[in-house]
């Protein structure tokens, strides 16, 4: 047996006097942590297999156990940081490409911490959101340039198809397989009954879901997983992903041991396989590529439908954005480098990609530079984590913002970043039976249902105190939004003034 290298990261503290070897934490953990020895009647742990999702904590009947990260380090480096050499050791040990789960936990600039809301107090007074109307509804999809007459005078109302949210927030991708069948459902009821939308990923819909296809947004991806004619017309909207904020210009895989019974139908491929993505769609590599493919879409579903192009915020983003926008694109979701995902390269999920908050700012002031802002709505995802994040994106140019990870940990995640091993004690991110039906969809949605009301009242309360009634004179209205521990750089990219200006 060879040396091990690594000591293991958290430690299980167990309260012996406390402990009532009701073996609970043995039969939660699907790590395998707990077990029970005979020889002595007492619990045990192998804490080299502990994710630290604090199942067990949060279940013991006793309080008897919890968890704490070991205080057994590595001698101190500046340059060789403790999980530079224990990554070193892993790849050395098994010759593999690291994986990692969620966002990256990179201490990089967080842009929304540095971004504050300007407040009305005497020339602008405030608004109070009990007493006086608020309009935190948005529409997403391609706006006329100017009011159009027709010949009797009378203002012409048709739009193309449009989304109508009840708040600018959105549940972004998570595919039926990379979360499971409970996760999903307690989405699509979650943006029922809350007047938005959750989008299926790449994972097709569930034969079960299309009764909420009037709040689901169906995606395209390069892998073409579920995709057919009655699955695009069953969704409110087309999303054509081409790349996301953890793992930009790669594509995506969903191990084959995820990939069983009703996924593996959903998907359309054989049981255990693995379904892999590839990096590029293989008909795009122009914008008139992209624009064929656009056009297909709403060939196939009677114009009926708006189409959205998904893509990770990337140091050309503005350029992209641009080419989306005249692409017959009604919507552009642009995905900051901070976004979770399933499953991603350690080493692209760190380093590749640019923060949403600069690429927002860029793109919305591109396009408005072009004169083709009203061609698309734009939506952002990355890492959105509160209300004051979704008014601090709307101010910066947004029409409505996407949550993944922010829903997760609605439902119970706890960041234990091991989605890959198909092991979620949670029951979100797992295809095991056993552990899917720990996440009851009646109780998942309605703390969804609960998360989205704060999120709104908060809304209106931060847009109050601005002075501001709707989300429309919020949107690009960067006036509202001061700079603090900001470069110059910064703050000409933002489009915000320092604060004290």
């Amino acid at each position: 047996m060879g040396v091990e290298f690594i000591y293991p990261e958290f430690e299980v503290i167990r309260n012996e006097s406390r402990c009532i070897a009701c073996r609970v934490c043995e039969r939660q953990c699907a790590n395998e942590v707990h077990y029970f020895c005979p020889e002595t009647g007492l619990m045990m742990s192998d804490e080299s297999k502990c994710v630290d999702c604090q199942r067990c904590v949060s279940l013991c009947p006793t309080r008897a156990l919890k968890i704490v990260k070991s205080d057994c380090s590595l001698r101190e480096n500046a340059n060789w940081k403790s999980d530079t050499i224990k990554e070193i050791y892993k790849q050395a040990s098994s010759g593999g490409v690291l994986l990692s789960s969620m966002g990256s936990p990179k201490e990089m600039p967080v842009y929304w911490d540095k971004l504050l809301i300007n407040a009305s107090q005497v020339t602008n007074p405030s608004i109070d959101p009990l007493r006086e109307p608020m309009e935190t509804k948005v529409f997403l999809g391609k706006k006329p340039e100017r009011i159009e007459r027709d010949e009797k005078g009378r203002i012409k109302c048709e739009l193309t198809p449009q989304l109508e949210l009840s708040l600018p927030v959105m549940f972004s991708a998570m595919s039926y397989g990379s979360i499971s069948y409970n996760a999903h459902e307690s989405l699509a009821r979650a943006a029922t009954a809350s007047g938005t939308y959750y989008n299926t990923g790449e994972g097709g819909l569930h034969k079960d879901f299309y009764c909420y296809g009037p709040h689901t947004i169906v995606q395209v991806a390069s892998g073409r997983f579920g995709v057919h004619e009655e699955y695009l017309n069953a969704g409110a909207a087309i999303e054509i992903k081409i790349g996301q904020g953890a793992k930009p210009g790669i594509g995506g895989h969903l191990p084959g041991t995820k990939i069983v019974g009703d996924v593996s139908a959903t998907r359309m491929i054989p049981e255990g396989t693995d379904a892999i993505s590839p990096a590029p769609h293989h008909d795009i590599y122009s914008i008139e590529d992209l624009r064929q493919l656009v056009y297909s879409l709403k060939e196939a579903t009677g114009y009926r439908k708006p189409v959205i192009v998904k893509v990770a915020a990337v140091h050309n983003i503005s350029a992209i954005a641009s080419g989306i926008a005249r692409s017959g694109a009604d919507i552009i979701a642009i995905d900051g480098f901070r976004g979770g995902t399933g499953a991603a390269p350690t080493r692209i999920r760190d380093n590749v990609g640019i923060p949403i908050e600069l690429a927002l700012a860029a793109v919305d002031q591109r396009l408005r530079d072009e004169g083709i802002r009203n061609n698309v709505s734009l939506v952002v995802g990355g890492s959105i984590r509160s209300a004051s994040d979704v008014v601090k994106a709307v101010a910066l140019g947004a029409d409505a913002c996407y949550i993944a990870t922010a829903a997760l940990l609605a439902l119970g995640c706890h960041l234990c970043r091991t989605c890959q091993t198909g092991k979620c004690n949670w029951g979100i991110a797992t295809q095991r039976p056993d552990l899917v039906k720990r996440l009851n969809p009646d109780i998942g949605s309605e703390r969804l249902i609960n998360l989205m009301t704060a999120w709104k009242h908060e809304i209106k309360e931060l847009m109050g105190g601005m002075g501001i009634n709707s989300i429309e004179a919020l949107r690009g209205n960067r006036l509202m939004l001061r700079g603090v521990g900001l470069t110059e750089k910064e703050l000409s990219i933002l489009g915000v003034a320092h604060a004290g200006e």
